[in-house]
């Protein structure tokens, strides 16, 4: 596999908590039973018979057989233990999760102005525009944090500068925007706070509507403040700029905004619609899916799950996901320590969903993360259950998977030894509980605190207008566009799932403070340590798989 030098940050890999490890063992571990009464005597247990000398002899035999391979084990868990007390020493740069995140901004500080609910009228009908004015912006924002600067944005907002790099010099020109059309499912262009959608073709389900319905709250919660933009938008999941074709003019390439990228393409990311909801698969708008699982994670106690790791999805999406059903339990009696099962979306649909709720999945120690025909969504669904989430490399990269660290958030799992890679991660998880935990618990925080709803839209804001910036021409609105909002996409969306999700979602005031203030470009000193940090993490686990397998 080729490793995107920047794919990820790093820091202390399982750090040492020798007192915490063992308690957590303890904790794991079912007490001995009592000893058997002795009798009125005082000597053997009551009930023991006494054998002859000759069974003795061979019982001998056997306690000394049963004795060594006990101290086989011995050795075998020695080698465990002994990896967490020096395997992967701790990094000189600072660790993410060891950072204080405080809030978004200060609650004490009310935004200064409420939007009134919108009104479909009688339900026959979507009103035909939006309101004859957008929501006006504050007279005055305040500062994030009630009275200073701006909190900095979480670090993986620094790839903003990455993904707009080739249009840094030259600039983004009408006719790179107009070469993205083949690429692109539709073109979002926003001119004095209103936006305009021109389609070009429907995208798989309603990715394309939750895409547009993400850009239409942020635009009520930042109004007034979002610049004038020309964007083609595309909703499948692979890249396709891909920069060879523009090595000599990197410039010349079309500004495609999706889902993610990979090393090898230029497409600028973009949250996925899901953040706002996936009404065909029963998933509603992220915070109150993460506060779902947050609840059913805090219910069944780490210790008390499943000592297995757990995956569910469709295997028929992409190649390696079947490799991985091959990690299941054989019937030669091969455990891998998995438990893979494959979804059957049209089964969940037809039986409600009853077994296919995402917070009812945090039943097991471990989680595994493995791509689709790209990135998949499912990813920070899986990162939030508080479980040590095995995480197969992969070259897709999306705003969440940059801002992951290896051995802090994740455990990396071999694309090319998926089986033993689990394995060994299962087993060095149980022999360390507490350390294990520790990457469970570190991995959720992060999608909590810097995933939540307000660095999302933070995000989309510092992406925009970034990318604003550097546009040569004023942006028009098309002769086919319609016009779009809140109100005008909630009325005609269709009664059910799509329509509570985007209750769900709508932003119910305009923002009365600023968003985080955008961090500088990665140096490339920093590029070089993140690189070779992570290099160094994939080599450590690579060593202790090959030494247990």
């Amino acid at each position: 596999m080729t490793h995107e030098p920047m794919s990820r940050s790093s820091s202390s890999f399982f750090r040492r908590d020798a007192a915490g490890d063992e308690e957590r063992a303890a904790a794991l571990t079912p007490p001995p039973p009592p000893p058997p009464p002795a009798d009125d005597k005082g000597g053997a247990p009551a009930g023991r018979r006494r054998w002859p000398s000759s069974v003795m002899r061979m019982k001998g035999v056997g306690s000394v057989m049963v004795g060594v391979v006990f101290l086989a084990l011995l050795v075998l868990v020695h080698r465990w233990v002994g990896l967490d007390a020096s395997f992967l020493r701790d990094s000189s740069m600072v660790s993410t999760s060891t950072r204080q995140w405080h809030p978004h901004h200060n609650i004490s500080t009310p935004p200064l102005m409420t939007l009134p609910p919108f009104s479909c009228g009688n339900g026959t009908a979507a009103p035909a525009t939006c309101p004859a004015t957008p929501p006006s912006p504050p007279p005055t924002s305040k500062p994030a944090t009630g009275g200073e600067p701006a909190a900095s944005c979480p670090d993986y907002f620094r790839y903003i500068h990455d993904d707009l790099r080739p249009w840094r010099g030259a600039g983004i020109t009408r006719e790179a925007v107009e070469r993205g059309r083949r690429h692109a499912y539709f073109r979002l262009v926003v001119v004095s706070g209103r936006a305009y959608v021109e389609t070009y073709r429907r995208s798989y389900q309603t990715r394309d509507a939750f895409t547009q319905w993400g850009v239409a709250q942020l635009l009520r919660r930042y109004a007034g403040r979002v610049p004038d933009v020309d964007i083609m938008f595309a909703c499948d999941d692979r890249g396709r700029v891909r920069a060879a074709d523009f090595a000599a003019a990197p410039a010349d390439a079309p500004p495609v905004f999706r889902y993610c990228r990979d090393a090898t393409t230029l497409d600028v990311v973009f949250p996925d619609w899901s953040f706002w909801g996936w009404p065909e698969v029963n998933i509603g708008a992220w915070p109150a899916t993460l506060e779902a699982v947050r609840r059913e994670s805090a219910r069944v106690r780490w210790p008390e799950r499943e000592p297995f790791a757990f995956w569910k999805g469709n295997p028929g999406v992409a190649r390696i996901r079947g490799e991985l059903m091959k990690c299941n339990p054989a019937s030669d009696g091969k455990d891998w320590n998995a438990r893979l099962f494959s979804q059957d979306w049209n089964h969940a649909i037809h039986n409600g969903f009853r077994d296919s709720s995402i917070p009812k999945q945090c039943l097991h120690r471990y989680k595994i993360y493995i791509e689709g025909e790209a990135w998949s969504v499912s990813e920070k669904y899986i990162m939030a259950c508080d479980s040590p989430v095995l995480f197969v490399n992969t070259p897709y990269q999306d705003i969440l998977s940059r801002g992951l660290v290896a051995g802090e958030h994740y455990w990396p799992i071999n694309r090319t030894r998926m089986c033993e890679s689990i394995r060994a991660a299962v087993d060095w998880g149980n022999a360390h509980p507490a350390a294990a935990r520790r990457i469970g618990e570190q991995g959720s925080r992060f999608v909590r605190e810097q995933m939540a709803m307000d660095y999302v839209y933070d995000y989309m804001f510092h992406l925009i207008t970034e990318y604003g910036k550097l546009l040569r021409y004023r942006p028009a609105v098309p002769a086919n566009a319609v016009e779009i909002c809140a109100e005008s996409m909630a009325c005609a969306a269709a009664a059910g799932r799509e329509r509570e999700c985007m209750d769900e979602s709508v932003e119910g005031f305009v923002a009365g403070f600023d968003p985080c203030a955008l961090p500088p470009p990665f140096t490339e000193e920093e590029k070089r340590k993140i690189a070779a940090r992570e290099e160094e993490v994939l080599r450590k686990v690579a060593k202790l798989e090959e030494e247990n397998m």
